[in-house]
């Protein structure tokens, strides 16, 4: 088998693979080469989708604020390479009846971590934001360093600064495996073999078709996407209208600002079940999906056009307490990034930080990654969990 040679393979290009490839391409004297199955900037991978939310906010608790104040550093940075507008600081503001449990976790963020925020009465909900239709007992959290990120530009610039860098990267060329051996690890795939000295698996949804240990642990969760038509766009463009997180009973919906003009996101999800691989996926909404929606967003928003000017469905790989996978195997020579769980583009910047340090040598602990993203942590506690939770936006 005749092996082309390189320092570091990348295997995805996607949210954290070309991220990965912008880190890696800035060390001096590493060779990478970025394998990615779709063509440059896809619609297939979970990244797609014209915007998403950015929360310093998050209701997940300080798990990731560390990372999420990281990764707003190196947004500001991935725009200043690339010349584009990535992240665009609207704010982003959560509604929600006083007391529920996500908004009081996001209050107490950034109480205990001082993040930039105001907290709104229903009186002042109406007042300021009248896009929204506020129920009695609804209160707001603005985080004033969230909004909406551009993911398609982001992979984009990611990948020109990587390539312009020096960086090899190969398109519509499928993996068909990986083998590790005593001097590197091989990379099979469609348009030939390559030997490395380190390999980062980050191909999102795929990762299982990689990794057995992958396969058993991660499920795949349908995220739909809508877009409505208000009667007013101006009333909803990013000067005036912050990304968001809606709950109301049962409902959830997230979105953000119109970056179009004419439109704006929001999206909330029908009860999809679980997959274990993207070819179960469904493609769309089915018609009675679009109405159903149509009819919750009418609920929330004032003076939309209930039905969707736009809609896509998309994936992402779960774990069952949505920790992601981010780990290094105990030869050092696979990486393995995995399992973000529909919350991971915003801090993509800073996985891409902790694949370029693992893959040339650091370790976790070195690197600063929390010790409950370790593999063997995670299939300890799907042991003991044995249930998927899903979730997340």
């Amino acid at each position: 088998m005749d092996l082309q040679k390189t320092n570091v393979v990348v295997i995805g290009a996607g949210t954290v693979g070309s991220m990965a490839l912008w880190q890696l391409s800035k060390r001096e004297g590493i060779d990478v080469v970025g394998i990615e199955q779709y063509g440059r900037v896809h619609s297939h991978g979970s990244y797609a989708g014209e915007s998403r939310v950015f929360r310093t906010a998050v209701h997940e608790g300080g798990t990731y604020v560390g990372m999420i104040q990281r990764s707003r550093d190196l947004w500001r940075e991935l725009e200043r390479e690339s010349g584009r507008s990535i992240y665009l600081e609207a704010g982003c503001l959560s509604i929600a009846p006083e007391g529920f449990p996500d908004l009081v976790t996001a209050l107490g963020t950034v109480q205990e971590f001082g993040i930039p925020h105001r907290t709104l009465t229903t009186e002042e909900l109406r007042r300021e934001y009248p896009q929204h239709l506020v129920q009695d007992g609804d209160i707001g959290l603005l985080d004033a360093h969230g909004g909406g990120l551009r993911p398609e530009v982001a992979v984009m610039s990611a990948l020109d600064i990587a390539e312009r860098n020096g960086a090899r990267l190969l398109f519509n060329t499928a993996v068909l495996g990986i083998e590790e051996r005593a001097d590197g690890v091989v990379v099979r795939t469609t348009q030939g073999s390559w030997l490395a000295d380190t390999v980062v698996v980050a191909s999102g949804s795929w990762s299982g078709r990689l990794s057995p240990e992958l396969h058993d642990l991660l499920r795949l969760q349908v995220l739909g996407l809508t877009w409505f038509m208000p009667r007013d766009p101006d009333a909803f463009a990013p000067e005036r209208f912050p990304a968001f997180l809606r709950d109301s009973g049962p409902v959830h919906f997230f979105g953000a600002p119109s970056f179009d003009g004419y439109a704006f996101k929001a999206c909330t999800n029908p009860e999809w079940p679980v997959f274990r691989d993207p070819s179960e996926v469904p493609t769309s909404h089915t018609r009675e999906e679009l109405i159903k929606i149509g009819q919750r967003a009418a609920e929330l928003f004032d003076g939309i056009n209930p039905e969707p000017v736009r809609q896509s469905v998309h994936h992402c790989a779960y774990t069952p307490d949505r920790l992601p996978v981010v780990d290094v195997n105990a030869s050092g020579r696979v990486v393995t990034i995995a399992g973000l769980s529909g919350h991971g583009f915003k801090f993509s910047p800073r996985l891409g930080e902790f694949a370029a340090a693992l893959a040339t040598g650091s370790s976790p602990a070195d690197a600063g990654i929390d010790p409950r993203f370790a593999l063997a942590s995670h299939l300890e506690r799907l042991a003991v969990l044995g249930a998927y939770t899903g979730g997340g936006h």
